[in-house]
This record gives structure tokens, sequence and C-alpha cells, in this order.
């Protein structure tokens, strides 16, 4: 226990860009999810084509691999730096994505088909149904759901511990080669800092999930 108090700056700096990894990627991942399920509803059968590549190829690609991809491959177009906290957030945003647009998908869906065809008949365009009638009432289902994508990538941020990235995870384990009598303990203080944002959410899910429910 001496061992957590005792380190408690380090856990913070870990903590912070922890926290910082999940709020920026996922209000990326957010913005970019929504417009991959705009996408994959679209009319345009390019687009929906698009957007099934990417969302079937990210999700079905290890979290490590596209760390690889972008820390070895993208900087030979001189698209990012190979280290540090934007390659990590440009990372979990573009595998975070794919799972926003399926949720978000997945609300659309649920949404009747009848509300669309009355949008269509009264001159409303695509983006005017989608973002007026469709979304409104999808939200009910998608909010749960979305909650529980981020909660996965705040844990999801450890992965980038392994791509010089002073993340919890990292910090961690810095403090466990420095302290390898109390190893036990400083995992126990990574777990904690780890559930300061995870339970949290999940009350968070929890609540909206009563709030927005209703008798289908």
């Amino acid at each position: 226990m001496d061992a957590i108090i005792e380190n408690l700056p380090a856990y913070w700096t870990g903590f912070r860009t922890t926290l910082q990894l999940t709020l920026v990627s996922g209000a990326i991942a957010l913005a970019w999810g929504l417009v991959l399920a705009a996408l994959r509803v679209s009319p345009l059968a390019p687009l929906r084509a698009f957007a099934a590549a990417y969302v079937e190829l990210l999700r079905n690609t290890p979290l490590t691999l596209v760390f690889f991809f972008l820390v070895f491959v993208a900087p030979q177009f001189g698209v990012l730096p190979p280290l540090g906290f934007w390659t990590a957030v440009v990372a979990l945003a573009a595998y975070t994505s794919a799972f926003v647009a399926e949720a978000v998908r997945s609300g659309i869906n649920s949404v009747g088909i009848g509300q669309a065809e009355a949008a269509r008949a009264i001159g409303l365009t695509f983006g005017q149904t989608l973002s007026v009638v469709i979304l409104p009432q999808a939200v009910r289902t998608v909010i749960p759901p979305l909650i529980n994508v981020f909660i996965a990538l705040a844990k999801n941020t450890s992965v980038a511990a392994g791509f010089a990235t002073v993340e919890l995870m990292a910090s961690g384990r810095r403090l466990a080669t420095a302290n390898p009598g109390d190893v036990i303990w400083i995992l126990v203080g990574v777990a904690f800092f780890y559930l300061l944002i995870t339970i949290p959410s999940g009350i968070v899910a929890g609540l909206v999930e009563r709030k927005v429910a209703f008798v289908r």
C-alpha cells in the first residue's frame, strides 16, 4: 500500500495521459464514426462499400497491429511522427470509430423504415431525413452501447504503453521495475486508476439506459 501512496505523482502523470487519450481519441472516433454510419446507410453504393470495408477491416484487426502500421508505415509517407501522443490518438480513434459506426448503424436500423419513407414523401433529402427524423429516434438505443465502446477505449489506451506513450500502464511498468518487491501493489494501483475511469462511465451508462428506456 505504501508503494501506491509514495508514487502517487507518477500514477497521476500516467492517469492524466490516459484520460487525455480517452477524451481526445473518443471525440475524434465519435465524429468519424457518425460519418461512417451515415455512409453505411447512404443511397450511394460506392459510399456504402467504402464504409463497410473500413468498418470490417478495423473491427477485425488487432489494435496492436493498427499501432504497428501507424508507427512503422505511416511515417514513411510523412503523415505522422513515428511515436508519441498524437500517433496513439490516431490509432485509437481509427480503431474505435469502427465500433462507434456499428453502434450508430444498429440504432438507425432500429427506427422503422416507414419513418424514412414518410420523410422522403414530404421532400426531405437523405441528410435531412437522417439528421432530423432518424437520429433523434435512434439516440435512445445508441447512447448506452456507445458508452460501453468508450469504456473499452479507456482500457485500450494501455496498448499505447508499448509505443513510447507514457500513459497509466507505462507508468505502472516503470514503477514495477523500480520497485520489484512491490509489484503486486503497483499493479493494484494501476487497476485502481483505470477503475476511476471505467466504473463512473459504467454508472453513467446504466443511468442513461434507464433514462432513455422505452416500451417498443
